[in-house]
């Protein structure tokens, strides 16, 4: 019953949790599924903005399986535009179920957009569970190490999840024709094993992990954490506010997660572990 549990949810809980994955067509492929169909949080995708001296890094936000460029990173676009960043977000992979590979190209082209527009040399990244691991291979393998500054995951699938694995048959069954980023997500899958050989944090780029002992999708929660190194935080948020109940899928609304990537984005390096965010 766990098992079957942990598998629903990470059917519908892989970053927004707040559609339904898509059907399989006739001919067996997945039904496209919708963009954010209201558009840009205001201020957001702001092709104009010119990146100040105080924040010359613009902001690409990432959204999770399921997810698209909107819904959920409501809180977190308003809190750094208040802080006077750039800040661009992006729809890919069919609300992020299609071939994680292939999604990270759309990152690499839309980051190269976002550069070319503002001027800058680098971005940031923040991104909510696939959205805070697939940017590692757009650093990894398409060339994303001399363009990205900051990645900041909130509650990152960076080894994948116990709940999508061989155990449940079912799941890769189903996943396996319309989901192939959900079974690419399981720990241990071929893709994770490639991401993950060597170099765990590759460059001068600065790394960030943020998750929750809630996590009922990316399991068990500390697999979100990246090898330590000079330039790597790892973050659980009941070690600094041990009463707040933030899941998965709602991390990106919570005001202590908030602060912790404002913490990271607004210093050189990683987030600081010693920084104590109002709880």
């Amino acid at each position: 019953m766990r098992a079957l549990i942990g598998s629903l949810a990470a059917a519908f809980l892989f970053g927004a949790g707040l559609v339904a994955p898509a059907a399989a067509s006739a001919d067996g492929l997945p039904i496209p599924l919708p963009t954010s169909p209201e558009g840009d949080v205001p201020g957001v995708n702001d092709w104009g903005c010119t990146p100040t001296a105080a924040h010359p890094r613009p902001v690409v936000l990432v959204h999770g399986t399921f997810g698209d460029r909107k819904h959920l990173l409501e809180n977190l676009s308003n809190a750094l535009l208040g802080q006077g960043y750039c800040v661009f977000s992006l729809d890919y992979g069919n609300r992020g179920t299609t071939d994680i590979p292939t999604s990270a190209q759309t990152l690499a082209a839309f980051t190269d957009k976002v550069l070319a527009a503002t001027g800058a040399r680098k971005v940031s990244m923040v991104g909510h569970s696939q959205g805070g691991m697939m940017p590692r291979y757009y650093i990894k393998f398409l060339g994303g190490i001399d363009k990205v500054d900051d990645l900041v995951g909130l509650v990152p699938s960076n080894h994948g999840t116990a709940d999508t694995g061989p155990g449940n048959p079912l799941t890769q069954a189903v996943f396996g024709a319309v989901c192939p980023a959900c079974v690419q997500q399981t720990a241990g899958s071929p893709f994770l094993s490639r991401l993950n050989a060597g170099d765990e944090t590759p460059g001068r780029v600065s790394y960030t992990q943020i998750t929750t002992k809630y996590d009922e999708v990316v399991t068990p929660y500390l697999s979100a954490y990246l090898a330590p190194g000079k330039r790597t935080t790892n973050i659980t948020l009941q070690d600094l506010c041990p009463n707040d109940l933030s899941d998965h899928v709602f991390i990106p609304t919570d005001p202590v997660a908030i602060r912790l990537v404002l913490n990271a984005l607004g210093r050189k390096g990683p987030a600081d572990p010693a920084f104590r965010p109002a709880c």
